[in-house]
């Protein structure tokens, strides 16, 4: 893979997801990371899953900042290849939130999408 591939594929996140994420696993012993991955499903075509886990898989790929990592596997990331990741607080409530280049439309509740 090219260095241009391997820029496409980058996925980021945050202060504010940063910030979220460190406070979570902080309070959950045992679990060290968000792990964000894409299935299909959903009423676009595909759909986000968030868990927290205690241990990376081999073909993970981790994004850390301040403290926080987020894991995301090889096949979830060719969707999510130039994403941000963020974390929301607003008068809709809270939520971690993609915003996916890859996407060319979404549901309302920005869970689900299609390429």
């Amino acid at each position: 893979m090219g260095a241009d591939a391997k820029t496409a594929m980058k996925v980021e996140m945050t202060d504010a997801a940063a910030k979220r994420i460190a406070r979570i696993v902080a309070g959950d012993p045992g679990k060290t990371a968000l792990r964000v991955s894409v299935e299909g499903g959903g009423c676009s075509g595909f759909s986000y899953k968030f868990d927290l886990v205690g241990d990376r898989n081999d073909d993970d790929v981790a994004i850390e900042k301040d403290g926080a990592t987020i894991l995301i596997d090889d096949l979830s990331l060719v969707y999510m290849g130039g994403s941000v990741i963020d974390f929301v607080d607003d008068l809709m409530g809270q939520s971690f939130q993609i915003r996916n280049p890859n996407a060319v439309a979404s549901c309302g509740c920005g869970t689900s999408f299609s390429i």
